[in-house]
């Protein structure tokens, strides 16, 4: 084969690795100017993304080359992307990363393994059964690998109540879903959450063919969690109603407020019914390495499954989450065997394909990141970059309680930090235009990406504060800027 005809592949041999380094150097300095540049985002529309784009031939005839292919991706899409690792991109809970991580995407990148096999990830294969093993101590289910990395915490979500719908109908059907469907009154079955939960609760149910009408929101009381009387209440009138409750959703972290359901409450309420207990811990499933707040999460030990996103406040990059199972006999309701892939007489000598335990066949080496994140910072120092942000959230809620031109709306229990203006003078509607400009303004000037979102029928801003780089003088400076743009915003619209 001619040398230039592999031109542009990544190859295995004696010689090749200069070519690899070269073109990865020149990633690596377009990357670390973008960093030094330190702008949060540079305003463009995406109109002008677009017709930036537009100028480009996606598929010339000739090929352009690696090191220009790569010069247009940072001078177009790079230089256009949000700056996640900025002190005041505080939006959403969108992580900046360690630098561990970053170069374990460069490993898992270029061994390219794909995790549904033993065959094609060998040494991949048992480092994620090694780390499934350590979360489960972690979390305190103890030893055992049940689990499995997965995209996010909606798909981890998804498998919980996917296995949790499958022993439900076992137990009270005497069927399995997995060969006979869904029985004839599926729609007895019921999911019970708090008003808070997730939006990927209700949607594994359309997608679980259940529909909306089985997932049950609970009140929540003023912190957000979810109210025990009202779960009790309501687990018990729909026993009456003749339904089936196969499922029990406590979250650890609200994405909008962080709030964390009474975890320990719950699974007595769970045992006691019989009913499976998921934990959506996506968010604050990182209080686990936490030293001052991790008993926040006490009773997370006796849920079924748990959900636990690294991509959060674990600082990984995207996508890095995980879904852990208590009992690992229930992976066999979705368990399938392919002779070209995981044949049943690789199971009888003991070769693990993790293909069994996830909805993905392709699967990313995702577990390499974390466990070089966990070595490089250790122990003490990940806890610390963890409460940095509880703690920075505390001072931030008092300071905006102090002023009084902002309302804080409750106390942080994980970063987050809900509050609004005090705009007294101005109507609902006026209210609302001036959250969410104001939020608008300061993205597209590059000075800050603020969270909006709804809370009681109100815009609202957010702090989502995982960046342990952001300090209580980059909030000031969001503050003036914030009051700044309400006096502009009246005074436009007196």
């Amino acid at each position: 084969m001619h040398e230039e005809f592999l031109d542009g592949l990544t190859r295995s041999g004696a010689g090749y690795g200069q070519r690899y380094q070269q073109v990865m150097g020149e990633a690596v300095r377009m990357a670390a100017d973008w960093l030094d540049a330190g702008s949060l985002f540079d305003g463009q529309t995406p109109e002008q993304l677009g017709a930036r784009l537009n100028t480009i031939d996606v598929l010339p005839e000739i090929g352009i080359g690696d090191e220009q292919a790569l010069g247009d991706a940072s001078r177009i899409v790079l230089a256009g992307s949000l700056q996640v690792h900025h002190p005041l991109c505080i939006a959403h809970l969108h992580c900046p990363t360690t630098l561990s991580a970053q170069g374990a995407e460069v490993l898992l990148n270029v061994a390219n393994q794909s995790m549904d096999s033993w065959d094609q990830s060998p040494a991949a294969t048992v480092l994620e059964q090694h780390m499934l093993s350590w979360l489960r101590k972690r979390l305190g289910y103890g030893a055992d690998d049940s689990g499995v990395f997965t995209s996010g915490g909606t798909q981890s979500n998804l498998m919980g109540l996917l296995l949790a719908r499958d022993h439900a109908v076992a137990k009270h059907w005497k069927r399995s879903t997995r060969q006979q469907g869904l029985p004839d009154d599926a729609r007895r079955l019921k999911v019970l959450c708090s008003e808070r939960a997730h939006f990927s609760i209700k949607q594994s149910l359309y997608l679980l063919g259940l529909g909306a009408e089985a997932c049950v929101g609970v009140p929540v009381d003023e912190h957000d969690r979810i109210d025990m009387r009202a779960l009790e209440a309501t687990l018990s009138q729909l026993h009456a109603e003749g339904q089936v409750v196969f499922a029990m959703v406590a979250t650890a972290g609200t994405t909008d407020a962080g709030a964390i359901d009474p975890i320990a409450n719950m699974a007595d309420c769970a045992a006691r019914h019989g009913v499976w207990l998921h934990v959506d811990a996506a968010w604050g499933g990182a209080l686990l390495l936490s030293r001052k707040y991790r008993s926040r999460l006490q009773g997370i030990e006796r849920a079924d499954s748990v959900t636990l996103d690294f991509h959060k406040h674990f600082f990984q990059p995207i996508s890095c989450s995980a879904f852990l199972l208590r009992d690992s006999s229930h992976f066999t309701s979705m368990h399938e065997y392919a002779d070209y892939l995981n044949p049943a007489e690789d199971e009888v000598l003991g070769i693990p394909n993790l293909v069994g335990r996830s909805l993905q066949t392709t699967r990313r080496f995702d577990a390499l990141k974390l466990w070089t994140s966990l070595r490089s910072l250790g122990a003490k120092r990940f806890g610390e970059l963890i409460d940095a942000g509880v703690d920075l959230a505390l001072e931030v809620a008092d300071f905006l309680a102090a002023d009084p031109d902002f309302e804080l709306l409750q106390a942080p229990q994980l970063a987050s930090v809900l509050f609004r203006f005090r705009s007294t003078h101005l109507d609902q509607r006026d209210q609302d235009a001036l959250h969410q400009s104001v939020a608008y303004d300061l993205f597209n000037k590059g000075i800050a990406n603020l969270g909006v979102t709804r809370r009681d029928g109100k815009t609202t801003l957010k702090m989502t504060l995982l960046n342990p780089a952001t300090d209580m003088s980059h909030i000031a400076v969001l503050v003036q800027h914030l009051k700044r743009l309400a006096v502009e915003f009246s005074v436009e619209s007196a």
